[in-house]
């Protein structure tokens, strides 16, 4: 029998809602928080499921490429993972990645943004991450959310969403 107290399935975020404050710690050793960002840039809030699997891999990779065009728009993108902070320096470092990646072990903030929740794989369910991307205003709203997203060729399609 599957159980997880901690699982919240409450957290269900949409369009038109603020999208939940959280801090993270930025490649300096600074703290940031999502409010830092308010009318000031827009936001790519992306969550997967761990560093240095293919999928994972793919998604930041094109994040990466496409960095330039998302900066030149006023947008930040900012990765979310259970990972720690020392696999994010691991991982930014291996794949040349330029935006934030905020460690989650204990899922606080996927939780927060329904991202978090039973899945399923070769037969056997667990929780974990569901891989996700909510797209904020500068007005700190979510403005679209993609739910079960498919790595390959999703950076272009968040890109053709903020358009």
């Amino acid at each position: 029998m599957l159980k997880n107290e901690d699982h919240d399935s409450s957290a269900v975020l949409g369009r038109g809602d603020l999208a939940p404050d959280f801090s993270m710690t930025n490649s300096d050793g600074n703290a940031i928080k999502i409010s830092d960002f308010k009318d000031k840039k827009k936001l790519v809030i992306y969550f997967y499921p761990k560093d240095f699997t293919p999928g994972c891999n793919t998604e930041a990779s094109e994040f990466t490429r496409d960095y330039g065009k998302f900066s030149q728009a006023d947008i930040e993108i900012i990765g979310i993972s259970p990972d720690n902070i020392q696999s994010h320096i691991s991982f930014r470092e291996k794949l040349r990645i330029p935006f934030l990646l905020a460690a989650d072990p204990a899922n606080e903030i996927s939780k927060k943004y329904g991202a978090y929740g039973l899945k399923s794989f070769m037969g056997k369910e667990y929780f974990g991450v569901t891989r996700s991307t909510f797209l904020v205003g500068k007005d700190g709203k979510i403005f679209k959310v993609f739910n079960k997203v498919k790595p390959r060729g999703h950076s272009q399609e968040v890109l053709e969403s903020f358009k």
